[in-house]
């Protein structure tokens, strides 16, 4: 399950932060696409990964290029092939905020409340350590402490 911060300083030294996920996708994520992509682009951006750098937009089938996917998708994916960073999801919409709770590792960082209704569990780590919540309240509650 993904780890939350909800302070820059509880990140730890040794994980960098990244908040410009579009450019972070279009520098490094972009070569490291491969079939677990498609899914996610159908899922959030409701488009078809055509290849490596094309995908088939939703909108009248038109070919656009990767780089041309919502920043939500963008930082999922980010957060898909680089689970050693932590990303800003402050971008993201509802629909990738659904895929991005469900990942099985990956870390992100928001200093107010980002939380999908269907969330089921999560990791949230401060300075009292790594916890796992599993329930909106709990997490909405956790996230407007101002501890």
């Amino acid at each position: 399950m993904i780890t939350i911060f909800k302070d820059k300083k509880d990140i730890p030294r040794d994980k960098e932060y990244v908040e410009l996920n579009d450019v972070f996708f279009n520098q490094k994520t972009v070569s490291r696409i491969d079939d677990r992509a498609s899914v996610i682009v159908e899922k959030i951006d409701a488009s078809k990964l055509i290849g490596k750098y094309k995908m088939e937009s939703k909108f009248n089938g038109v070919t656009l290029d990767i780089d041309c996917l919502s920043t939500g998708c963008k930082t999922v994916l980010n957060v898909l092939y680089f689970p050693d960073k932590v990303f800003c999801l402050k971008e993201c919409g509802d629909n990738a905020l659904e895929v991005l709770y469900g990942l099985k590792t990956g870390a992100v960082y928001s200093d107010y409340a980002v939380i999908p209704f269907g969330m089921r569990e999560v990791n949230i780590s401060d300075k009292r350590g790594i916890r796992v919540i599993t329930d909106y309240e709990e997490l909405k509650e956790w996230w407007n402490n101002e501890e």
